[in-house]
């Protein structure tokens, strides 16, 4: 599929170790983290942008004409690539097409090795050409994936050669070093400076956004003797790399085959992007929150598994992910983050463990494997009732079950809900009491852990009975956000936020039915609704912030009041037909309402994928990270689950539309 020549239009190839390449459609940088290569040293953390770009133009009996097009802080893009470029595309993997000014066609494409940082790239005349030489200069990095590069900086052009068209280059020596080889072209060691690149996108957000890149020489191939392939690698190069004996055009083609095939062999291209965020980490598995800049982080990850692995039948891979995190207990609690670099963990989360008893209950439940005697399972077990216990008798940040069964948490300086923006210096949602959400994770962790052992049952009753008579806000037909606010009993703040909706869609137990249940979710369409997700605060709200723009406080201080989030469609989406009693023409009206919108942003933003955050108004610009893990993954699960509750259910002409009103987008 061809897309739109647009630089908000940006692609993602993944290497399964927390390495990327990512860019725009038309091959314009626009943020720091877009690079050609970048890979883990310790996956899927100390990530290196080792190759940031290529400087590439074609010499031809009409002239010379740039296929690339770098944009400088003067104002100014040299060369003019973007004016010939006719064609791009992500299918199968990133392909670009320029039609040069005599009519002739050139192709380029390029894709990660699956399973080792290794970008494979190539170059071809469409049709037959008598003369045309192509010229490619790296363009090197050599930074840890945050930072910017400068001239000043420490940077070693030298060059090794290991044969007359390989080298080796290590501009950084505190880095790995990056292999380049080709069979059909030539190298020749040329150093110069690129200065001044000017990275637009991080400009709007109001950070640091010029670059100085440095290249160390030029690669030549002349196309009418054939395709030009060039193979970059990181680190010492694998055996089976492209950059072991023999031709690197002969395992172009061999790479280019296997992969063609490992992607061909998923259920669809959701399916394929949801591949991307599931990593190595150490001997087990993990999830990339979310590509450029997120690492693994807890609570991202153990919602994402349920679309990303759980939906998909993937069950061993979710196993070694749950067994991953679940050697990471510390005071029944589970990190919310490991760091970029290293493996110091951050435990500043109330939800996080609880996403994991979820996943991992959804995990053992889905082949029965409750009260395994030993191995993985038992150990994912253990984790989940360790969590239980001791959510139940208190552990960090005040974090203990009340008299009423209910889940208390918080304390003044902490953000422990998903909801976790600070901005100048401050927490803009605390959320300290008893929050919503967290009372519907609560009881679902509790109904999982009374499966095998039996004193959480009445614990689990207590608890939902009193969710049943403590948040029900009768003057607003909906729920309160948080009960004993502050910890002051009594205290309920009635703020029209999603987080409601767990208490009737997107977990195993609803705790809502029949017209409060309705209630709740016509309460969230009526406020929340948009055709890309929910806003995070109802626009009649004080403090609603129509956009997320500006400067790293002024876009945290919009985060969570008013931003659209997709993730928390497939909550929505499920709560929906579940009012509606799971019928057949119920999930057909929510997939043509609801889920439609999102499946057509696949073709836009971040290309196969969906964005982490949307602006609350239209135009509903996508913004935040460009590949966000949940935010996929919900689509996904939310998907299959439609799917399965349609089936092969034949639809009828008498078949009456849901009684609730047509949906409405605030």
């Amino acid at each position: 599929m061809a897309h739109r020549l647009d630089e908000s239009t940006e692609w993602l190839e993944t290497d399964a170790l927390g390495g990327f390449a990512s860019g725009t459609a038309i091959g314009v940088r626009t943020r720091r983290y877009h690079a050609l290569l970048t890979a883990a040293a310790k996956p899927p953390t100390d990530r290196v942008a080792h190759l940031k770009g290529l400087d590439a133009w074609i010499e031809t009996p009409d002239g010379v004409v740039g296929l690339s097009t770098q944009r400088y802080l003067t104002g100014h893009e040299a060369p003019d690539g973007v004016r010939h470029l006719v064609s791009f595309s992500h299918e199968p993997w990133p392909t670009w097409r320029w039609r040069l000014p005599s009519g002739l066609i050139v192709e380029h494409e390029l894709f990660l090795r699956h399973g080792s940082p290794l970008l494979a790239m190539a170059w071809r005349v469409i049709g037959a050409a008598p003369f045309a030489r192509l010229t490619v200069r790296p363009l090197l990095g050599a930074t840890d994936i945050h930072a910017l590069r400068r001239e000043g900086d420490d940077f070693d052009f030298s060059v090794h050669a290991a044969s007359p068209a390989c080298v080796r280059w290590r501009p950084a020596h505190d880095h790995a070093p990056v292999f380049a080889a080709t069979s059909n072209g030539a190298y020749a060691h040329d150093p110069v400076w690129y200065r001044g690149l000017l990275y637009t996108e991080e400009r709007a957000r109001g950070f640091d956004h010029a670059e100085d890149l440095g290249s160390p020489g030029r690669f030549r191939w002349d196309l009418a003797e054939g395709d030009a392939v060039l193979l970059v690698s990181a680190g010492e190069a694998p055996e089976t790399s492209a950059l072991a004996p023999g031709s690197p055009t002969d395992r172009f083609c061999a790479l280019r085959r296997a992969e063609s095939a490992r992607r061909a062999a998923f259920a669809s291209p959701l399916h394929r992007a949801a591949d991307a965020y599931i990593v190595q980490r150490g001997a087990g598995r993990t999830v990339i929150a979310g590509y450029p800049w997120f690492g693994d982080w807890g609570r991202d990850t153990f919602i994402s598994i349920r679309g990303l692995l759980l939906a998909t039948g993937r069950w061993s891979e979710a196993r070694d992910v749950l067994c991953q995190w679940g050697g990471a207990l510390s005071e029944g609690m589970l990190p919310n983050r490991f760091t970029d670099r290293g493996d110091t963990p951050e435990f500043n989360s109330v939800d996080a463990s609880l996403w994991f008893v979820i996943a991992a209950g959804e995990y053992l439940s889905g082949a029965d494997r409750w009260g395994a005697q030993s191995g993985p399972d038992r150990d994912i077990e253990r984790a989940m009732l360790s969590i239980v216990r001791a959510y139940h008798d208190g552990t960090r940040y005040a974090i203990r079950a009340d008299t009423d069964g209910l889940l208390s948490c918080g304390e003044p300086g902490q953000q422990l809900t998903w909801m976790d923006a600070r901005a100048y210096g401050a927490e803009v949602t605390p959320r300290i009491g008893k929050p919503v959400e967290v009372q519907a994770l609560w009881i679902n962790a509790l109904a999982f852990a009374a499966r095998v052992e039996r004193r959480w049952g009445p614990v689990r009753d207590r608890a939902i009975e009193s969710f049943r008579a403590r948040f029900w806000n009768e003057s607003r037909g909906a729920l309160f956000d948080v009960v004993d606010a502050d910890h002051r009993k009594g205290a309920n703040d009635p703020t029209i936020r999603p987080n409601q909706i767990f208490a009737v869609g997107g977990l195993p137990v609803a705790l809502l039915e029949g017209p409060r249940a309705r209630a709740v979710v016509e309460s969230v369409e009526r406020h929340l609704l948009t055709p890309v997700g929910l806003r995070s605060l109802a626009p009649t709200e004080p403090g609603y912030r129509p956009r997320y723009e500006g400067g790293p406080n002024e876009r945290d201080g919009a985060y969570h009041q008013g931003t659209v989030w997709p993730w928390l469609i497939g909550s929505f989406v499920e709560a929906w037909v579940r009012v509606r009693g799971s019928t057949p023409h119920a999930a057909r009206c929510a997939s043509e309402r609801f889920l439609a919108p999102l499946i057509e942003h696949l073709s836009e933003g971040g290309l196969g994928h969906v964005s982490e955050i949307f602006d609350a108004e239209p135009p509903r610009m996508p913004r935040g990270c460009p590949f966000q893990a949940w935010s996929t993954a919900e689509l996904l699960r939310v998907q299959t689950l439609i799917d399965r509750i349609i089936g092969d259910a034949p639809r009828h002409a008498s078949e009456r539309a849901p009684e609730a009103a047509p949906t409405i987008f605030g």
